[in-house]
């Protein structure tokens, strides 16, 4: 037991160097998103996807770029459309004629045969398209003309929605919400982050990622996040939060006035993981109760939602998740 302890110990001594270096480098592309890049990392580390929702240029495409550099991922871009379908994502079989003229079909792979794939916009797709890329998130296989095509790994989809102009869009439908680990909202910056946006990047210099991780070394830190002990504490706060935040099961009467259906199972298995994760990335050998409040917004607030009575109150989801988090304070 004690041998054991120690390997974790040093794993996770290396695995947090590593990080901070891959923070630092990001750091030094996208200027005043600290939050955000903890997250969208902590999401990786779990091994699952986020939805980054912010209005445009706060630079998310850029953070997802500069992240696959800095994990040494393999990373490709999907502009969603309305007219986008499912084939031009997941890919498609096309007839060819060998030397020999045999015609025989042959499968040509989309973009989401890549490590990181950023789904720009991805609530301006079809219902369809959505659908077919969330189904690939969850299995990790792409099924083609009843053929099975495995993703490479390790695979993660950082999608981004615009919270503002909602014409012409498909929202995601709560089912499909639910396949994203975090959903990490991008704020506008801070007036010295600006200032500093605005001398850093308009110069006759640009600032290139550089690599910090490799994909073997990502999928070692994934594995270690996972063996990382969880004190039975933080396992009840996990419970608690998730459980009080069901109407059905709530304990909570202005939970059970106010909420038209909570999370499911799904998000406390995300706690547990990405609480874990934070940890690692903080250099701490196992999760805290501090560690669950931190991260309980971006892991319930897309796994949520008000009835009509609680929204005309001038209720939000985030005030209903802060009076969960006092109930574990």
């Amino acid at each position: 037991m004690q041998e054991l302890t120690a390997t974790i110990e040093n794993a996770a001594g290396t695995a947090s160097e590593r990080l901070r270096t891959a923070r630092s480098n990001i750091g030094a592309v996208v200027y005043g998103q600290d939050q955000v890049v903890e997250l969208a990392i902590t999401a990786i580390l779990s091994g699952g996807h986020a939805l980054l929702v912010g209005v445009p240029g706060l630079a998310k495409t850029l953070l997802v770029e500069t992240l696959g550099t800095v994990m040494g991922l393999d990373d490709k871009r999907v502009q969603f459309t309305p007219d986008l379908m499912p084939g031009d994502i997941l890919g498609s079989e096309v007839l060819e004629e060998t030397a020999k003229g045999k015609r025989e079909f042959r499968f040509i792979p989309g973009p989401v045969f890549t490590q990181l794939l950023m789904a720009d916009e991805i609530n301006r797709a079809s219902p369809r398209t959505q659908s077919a890329l969330l189904q690939a998130m969850q299995e990790k296989t792409v099924t083609v003309a009843g053929v099975h095509h495995a993703l490479p790994k390790p695979f993660h989809v950082l999608a981004t929605q615009n919270p503002i102009e909602q014409e012409g869009t498909y929202p995601l439908p709560e089912a499909q919400l639910d396949r994203f680990l975090l959903r990490i909202d991008v704020d506008f910056p801070t007036l010295a982050t600006e200032r500093d946006i605005l001398v850093r990047t308009t110069g006759a210099g640009e600032t290139k990622a550089k690599k910090a991780v490799t994909p073997k070394q990502l999928m070692d830190m994934q594995t270690l996040v996972r063996k990382l002990p969880v004190g039975e504490n933080v396992l009840d706060a996990i419970l608690s939060l998730v459980r009080n935040a069901r109407p059905a099961q709530s304990e909570i009467e202005s939970i059970r006035n106010q909420v038209s259906w909570g999370p499911g199972p799904r998000a406390g298995q995300a706690l547990m993981l990405a609480t874990r994760a934070k940890a690692l990335i903080d250099g701490r050998l196992s999760p805290s109760i501090d560690d669950v409040l931190a991260l309980a917004q971006p892991v319930l607030k897309h796994r949520m939602a008000l009835n009509f009575a609680a929204r005309a109150e001038g209720q939000t989801v985030e005030s209903v998740i802060e009076t969960l988090k006092d109930r574990i304070r």
